[in-house]
């Protein structure tokens, strides 16, 4: 039996046979405590997980098979490269998930489509990505919640106008001119983030994961290996502590947004923000991600399908030739309008 997103149970890929997956106690998985977390990842013994493990040789993503299956091809960037490994023992396990609701018929159907929205793409794409690439993977995510308190100060400017006497073209004129009067400010805000989502893959590149914006933490549901089978699971590779480093650096510069938004004035300078955490608390979790890699003139491209939401996002390559097409089309429109002018 695999776990099948359209009915969400297991079924029998041979007779069509359903069992549910019997839901822990635990309806809502809860907080941990970060220092707790680190603690246990630097003194707790290690749980290998459960299937056989490969590892890519070119991009280094580490996936687990729950159900015995090998890989041919990484899941990532579609290299070849792939050679069974030892499973990475971490001592953090994924204590909740998001379940996939989007079937592989679904999300090859927004790989065709996402293919053909550009026209500036080249018109063989769609034959070098290979829709059977198509690959369903459990992707280890670490959820962080926590209150942010900043203090800032700045020098906050106030525009005033000034009449002045100037000179234009040998005749004497009066002029407004803006003027700035600067205040020293100061102010301090408190923010809580919840969920604050930090991908702990080393196969998936960080900029196209922040990239993924709808993704549900509500739904939410105690692990259980039951929904990996017939599916991929990605071990993480950034510990808690690389991932709070990543996670404090983006919280600290939407922290220094919004401290700018609170500075009076018409405008300011010299903004200078500090920022203290309280009740740091952390999940480690797994997210279902629709993932085709596909290359093109040798270079490698991702597609991604966030397997709970269909949220679409990916790289692809674009035509030389259309994007040249396009200029001289506008360069000939301009030419044309100038002559018709004369």
């Amino acid at each position: 039996m695999a776990f099948d997103p359209s009915v969400g149970a297991l079924r029998c890929s041979y007779c069509k046979a359903t069992r549910a997956i019997e839901q822990q106690a635990q309806a809502t998985p809860g907080e941990r405590d970060f220092q707790q977390g680190v603690a246990q990842q630097r003194h707790q013994p290690a749980v290998a997980p459960q299937g056989r493990s490969f590892e890519c040789q070119t991009c280094g993503a580490r996936v687990t098979f729950a159900d015995g299956n090998i890989a041919k091809d990484c899941d990532f960037c579609g290299s070849q490269q792939i050679l069974e490994a030892q499973a990475r023992q971490n001592p953090i396990q994924p204590e909740s998930l998001v379940p996939f609701q989007v079937d592989r018929n679904a999300a090859t159907a927004k790989f065709k489509d996402w293919l053909g929205s550009s026209w500036f793409r080249p018109g063989d794409l769609g034959n070098a990505a290979d829709m059977d690439a198509l690959a369903g993977v459990y992707i280890p995510f670490w959820s962080f919640d926590a209150w942010v308190q900043s203090q800032w100060r700045a020098e906050a400017g106030y525009h005033y106008y000034e009449t002045q006497t100037v000179v234009e073209n040998g005749q004497k004129k009066q002029k407004q001119v803006q003027k700035t009067r600067w205040q020293n400010a100061q102010g301090q805000r408190r923010d809580f983030y919840d969920d604050f989502l930090v991908v702990a893959s080393k196969g998936l590149p960080q900029k196209i994961a922040e990239k993924l914006k709808t993704f549900d933490t509500n739904h939410l549901r105690p692990f259980d290996a039951s929904y990996l089978a017939g599916w991929h699971a990605e071990e993480y590779a950034i510990d808690i502590e690389g991932a709070w480093q990543r996670a404090s650096e983006r919280i600290e510069s939407e922290q220094k947004k919004r401290c700018r938004d609170d500075v009076p004035g018409d405008t300011q300078r010299g903004l200078q923000a500090r920022h203290e955490y309280g009740e740091k608390s952390y999940k480690h979790i797994l997210l279902p991600l629709w993932i085709a890699s596909y290359r093109y003139n040798d270079k490698v491209y991702r597609f991604l399908v966030n397997g709970q939401t269909g949220e679409v996002q990916g790289e692809a390559p674009t035509s030389l030739f259309k994007v040249m097409l396009v200029i001289a089309i506008v360069i000939l429109v301009i030419a044309g309008i100038i002559f018709a002018l004369k």
